[in-house]
């Protein structure tokens, strides 16, 4: 990796953290700077928006996710195994210590323009989710596998956007058994 990289990275890396921790408006450019340490003509060189550099923090929570969710489906069997195996993934992430729920979800309701580039990518993500539901609920053999993807995601959204009720309980279970009850209506 090029010092270049490496510096971009990093820029990255702390306004990341900083912006799923207190919101993209919260932080602004120089705290950035004064964290990372990285001068802000230098940031501005490699995000010459603020906007760029939230679109890039989305871009990359969103390969993220979908790397982990392709490993939580990974060796599961079709349909329904699979649904369930990302319940227990899910389940674990919404209890994990500092969680703040989607981030996609979050910055997609700092901004009331629909054309925002945080709001496109947010839509990106959740209309990725819906295709990846619905292509495994086909593999369940319900009738209209597309509704009930829609139901299935909804439910997950729920989930994301739980602000910690799920902690005291066995969260994987209660995904699962509701999974398992949209799938039986299905």
């Amino acid at each position: 990796m090029t010092r270049s990289q490496r510096v971009r990275s990093k820029a990255l890396r702390v306004a990341s953290d900083l912006f799923y921790a207190n919101g993209v408006r919260a932080v602004g450019m120089d705290q950035i700077v004064d964290i990372s340490g990285i001068a802000k003509t230098t940031i501005y060189r490699h995000f010459p928006t603020k906007d760029m550099l939230i679109e890039a923090f989305l871009q990359a929570e969103d390969a993220e996710f979908w790397h982990q969710w392709d490993q939580a489906v990974s060796g599961a069997d079709a349909g329904i195994g699979e649904l369930e195996a990302l319940c227990r993934w899910i389940g674990d992430r919404v209890r994990r210590d500092g969680y703040r729920g989607c981030p996609q979800i979050n910055v997609a309701a700092e901004f009331a323009d629909y054309d925002h580039p945080a709001r496109a990518v947010a839509r990106s993500h959740k209309a990725e989710m819906l295709r990846r539901l619905t292509s495994i609920c086909a593999r369940t053999g319900v009738s209209n596998p597309s509704v009930l993807a829609l139901q299935i995601s909804l439910l997950l959204d729920g989930a994301f956007m739980s602000d910690g009720r799920l902690n005291g309980v066995d969260a994987p279970a209660v995904l699962i058994q509701a999974v398992r009850r949209i799938v039986a209506s299905g």
